[in-house]
């Protein structure tokens, strides 16, 4: 749209509002309520379609926006929408009367108006409430957009997610989705034995994940706290006091760069079993999408970025080791230093940071070889240690860890590890990613004394697992950005 056609249309939208700010100074003034309070509503649209057999000349109360009218002279016809779905409303005024008749027609397209009338079918076959008598219960001073062809500036849907709910039906469904989603997987883990808790978003340490956080000050105490950039540290406390299986549904905020795949707050499931490993925790993924599949949409196979996708298990999977040498040609075994890991990173055209490990590097080969190539759901699995320090050594080779990743169209959907629990190596964790913050890597994880006194009172062997709740609502519904699956996503203000 050309900056003279939008300017148009705010033009002519203010227009619009004035005569609607008129009609209701005009309703005020003849003694009606255009914000009227509580409605009895007894049925919904896709109620009265579905049961349209046993409610035919049933009388019903019904309520919600009107999206359409039509008609001339003493009969008129109007949509009206609610959660559920469109209702046809027929009004006439040998039935509402004279006055009520023209306030009828008096409505506006978005205005909220409660029904009470019968059900029928008319003429042509469209099943509708004949209006016996309407309210006005909120009167819409702003025009939809574009007389309800829809909301088609991206830009302006999240900046009014509002707006586009009310014109956008396939908007409101991927929300409704993203509800179901979140109920499957909790029903699913309650039945296992696990226990849903709250853990601090106002924190006094940053840990649980390599990200920057967001800072605050908490006035009273005088003090810097900061916003959650993981729940890990709080919910593996919860091991050692002996809740055995927790889980936490919540937000959390990481100060980074906004795209397509992220939002600086967004929405994770972290979920802790005692004496499990990693690969308990691929079961438990594999087990949470198939139940999602089954009870949200139907069907295991989904259509995501362009791929089709399958989602029975079992998935496959892939070590780093294995995946590099396939992708990028790279023994990640025989890469030696970390100058000798940089060097062979530029061989292959990678731009690395002049100070990047070797560990650093192989992230780096994954990021840009490997993810992108991994299509159908994978367990990508051994990462390095030095860049999964919360993650248990394996026994065989402890430059590794019993760590993956599940990669689903090149997008990283979920992290898991069986957990680090012995409180020495803990600490040497922390100790090295603090030598890696002095480096200049405001990412790094800091040092949480208290956690590891926690660790020293003992803490089961456990798998953990977090998944992105964005991310696998974004599978679900083919959405093509986070953006499009939360409701009210970070926008830069407008000039």
């Amino acid at each position: 749209m050309s900056d003279q056609e939008n300017h148009h249309q705010q033009e002519t939208a203010q227009d619009l509002r004035q005569v609607r700010l008129a009609k209701l100074d005009r309703l005020r003034r003849s003694g009606l309520d255009p914000y009227g309070g509580r409605f009895d509503v007894t049925h919904h649209a896709a109620d009265i379609v579905r049961g349209f057999d046993a409610l035919e000349n049933t009388a019903v109360r019904v309520a919600g926006r009107l999206t359409g009218k039509r008609g001339h002279g003493k009969a008129a016809f109007a949509d009206l929408h609610d959660r559920s779905g469109r209702i046809q409303v027929h009004a006439r005024q040998d039935l509402l009367g004279e006055d009520a008749y023209a306030l009828f027609g008096d409505l506006d397209l978005g205005d909220i108006i409660a029904v009470e009338g019968r059900v029928f079918r008319t003429r042509r076959g469209e099943i509708s409430v004949e209006a016996e008598r309407f309210h006005l219960l909120a009167k819409s001073l702003r025009p939809l957009p574009e007389k309800w062809h829809g909301l088609r500036d991206v830009d302006l849907r999240y900046r009014q997610r509002y707006v586009d709910l009310i014109v956008n039906p396939e908007v409101r469904e991927t929300f409704v989705v993203r509800s179901r989603l979140i109920g499957a997987i909790r029903r699913l883990l309650d039945e296992r034995g696990f226990l849903e808790v709250e853990t601090p978003i106002l924190t006094p340490l940053a840990g649980g994940a390599a990200a920057r956080p967001f800072i605050t000050h908490h006035n009273a105490l005088d003090m810097d706290l900061y916003l959650r950039i993981a729940p890990e540290l709080y919910l593996k406390r919860l091991l050692v006091g002996g809740l055995e299986r927790v889980y936490e549904v919540g937000r959390v905020f990481r100060n980074e760069g906004i795209s397509t795949r992220h939002n600086p707050e967004f929405t994770m499931i972290e979920i802790y079993q005692a004496y499990a490993d990693y690969h308990d925790m691929m079961e438990l993924t594999e087990a949470i999408f198939l139940r999602v599949a089954g009870e949200v949409l139907g069907t295991t196979q989904v259509t995501f970025l362009g791929h089709e996708i399958d989602l029975r298990p079992p998935w496959r999977r892939l070590s780093i080791v294995d995946a590099v040498r396939e992708y990028a040609g790279v023994d990640i075994l025989a890469l030696g230093s970390d100058e000798a890991a940089r060097t062979r990173a530029r061989e292959l055209g990678l731009q690395v940071a002049p100070k990047a490990t070797a560990g650093q590097v192989i992230e780096e080969l994954v990021d840009e070889f490997v993810q992108p190539r991994l299509i159908q759901p994978t367990f990508l699995t051994d990462h390095p240690a030095e860049i999964s320090p919360l993650a248990k050594r394996k026994r065989e080779n402890p430059a590794l860890t019993d760590r993956f990743e599940l990669i689903v169209a090149g997008w990283e959907m979920a992290n898991a590890f069986s957990e680090l629990n012995d409180p020495v190596d803990q600490r040497q964790r922390f100790e090295a990613q603090l030598r890696e913050r002095e480096k200049g890597n405001d990412e790094a994880h800091v040092m949480d004394e208290d956690y590891v006194a926690a660790l020293e009172y003992g803490m089961p062997p456990a798998g953990g697992l977090g998944i992105g709740i964005d991310r696998m609502v974004m599978l679900f519904t083919g959405a093509a950005s986070i953006r499009d699956v939360i409701l009210f996503p970070l926008m830069r203000p407008r000039a």
